[in-house]
């Protein structure tokens, strides 16, 4: 073995097969269960762009549920929405000392993002998760009429905007050094294109959203911090309510679109993403993870 290899330890070892042998050596030794440990966030501090709302705001409530001290809902909106308000109220009756908390800002605002991020590593001394969820999506419009405003708004939002957050969390995470976990929502659409939908700007945004993850981990790797895409199906969300109310045989046929026949619960993303914010996927970076239902299979 090469002398310049350097065995990983897991900060809960011994663990595994590993905690087995030394339990075998030394009867003093009682056995535990530390799989549910692996996944505790326990202490760590988060940002979610886009954590006003739907998805956001779900996988930042996971992360408070899973033990972080303060996760941090980046959005547009100067006033957090009346769901927002009852997940804190939510998140403050757990009583597990996790804090949720709302920031106002335009993810496209490089500067002002950075300037955030500062301000929340100074108060927390540490920066430990990133989901960069904003993202918007435009109608229907031919690809061979596409206005330039409109594809740039797209693009400035979905790859800008998920860029800059990307960075005020990393920045804090390289400031602090104890690594983290960066995680890029992507979607499906970065990879397929949805059949009879033209969503030229938002498929291509998502494309380049997971090359970004890759160029991160690959830059990122020697840091311990590890950048990470999650690609989701059709999830139904209050958003994704209104756009069926206006063009209801769409929820049939995105639910044809799939072998389980349904469309994804908000709820649904919520494993995923613990997993990729804990040590339990410390040896995953560069990768895309898929939760479309097994949409991509067909």
């Amino acid at each position: 073995m090469s002398s310049s290899f350097v065995q990983s330890v897991s900060p809960l070892a011994p663990i595994g097969v590993n905690a087995a042998i030394e339990a075998a050596a030394n009867p003093d030794i009682k056995p535990s269960s530390k799989i549910f440990d692996e996944f505790a966030l326990t202490d760590r501090v988060g940002i979610v762009s886009g954590g006003n709302r739907g998805l956001g705001l779900e996988m930042a409530l996971a992360l408070c549920e899973a033990g972080a001290r303060a996760i941090y809902c980046l959005d547009l909106p100067e006033k957090p929405s009346e769901d927002w308000v009852k997940t804190k109220e939510y998140v403050e009756r757990m009583g597990n000392g996790s804090r949720l908390e709302y920031i106002s800002v335009d993810v496209t605002d490089q500067a002002k993002l950075w300037e955030i991020g500062e301000e929340i590593g100074n108060k927390e001394q540490r920066m430990d998760i990133c989901i960069a969820a904003a993202g918007i999506l435009k109608t229907h419009t031919d690809c061979l009429e596409y206005p330039a405003q409109q594809f740039q708004d797209v693009m400035n939002v979905n790859v800008n905007g998920v860029l800059f957050t990307a960075q005020t969390a990393g920045r804090q995470m390289a400031r602090f050094g104890n690594g983290g976990s960066i995680i890029l929502i992507a979607s499906m659409s970065g990879t397929i294109t949805n059949r009879d939908h033209a969503w030229v700007s938002y498929n291509t945004s998502k494309s380049a959203v997971l090359q970004m993850g890759r160029s991160m981990a690959c830059e990122l790797g020697t840091k311990n911090i590890r950048v990470n895409t999650l690609s989701p199906g059709h999830i139904y969300t209050k958003m994704t309510a209104q756009y069926l109310e206006k063009q209801p045989h769409l929820l049939e046929k995105w639910s044809n679109s799939n072998p389980i026949g349904r469309i994804g619960r908000s709820d649904e993303l919520r494993g995923v993403v613990v997993w990729l914010a804990s040590s339990a996927s410390t040896f995953c970076t560069g990768s895309d993870i898929l939760v479309n239902g097994g949409h991509h299979a067909w």
